[in-house]
């Protein structure tokens, strides 16, 4: 378990031990969710514009023509 101390300015500093295991970068942000019972969980984005690129593609599926857009529903 790790402990950390938050300043008079709301300002915090991760223990480098969870730095290390979540391989916390400068820059790197963090998304913090308090659930009903005051439990803050907190996730790290770490992903890039670019490393989502071509995470939709389906090479199996047939392309679709601008006029087939516009009319299916």
């Amino acid at each position: 378990m790790s402990l950390a101390t938050i300043t008079s300015k709301g300002q915090t500093t991760i223990p480098k031990e969870i730095r290390d295991c979540l391989g916390l970068q400068p820059k790197d942000q963090l998304q913090f969710t308090v659930v009903a019972d005051q439990t803050v969980i907190m996730r790290v984005k770490k992903r890039s514009i670019g490393e989502l690129y071509g995470l939709l593609h389906d090479p199996d599926r047939k392309p679709v023509s601008l006029e087939e857009m516009k009319y299916r529903q």
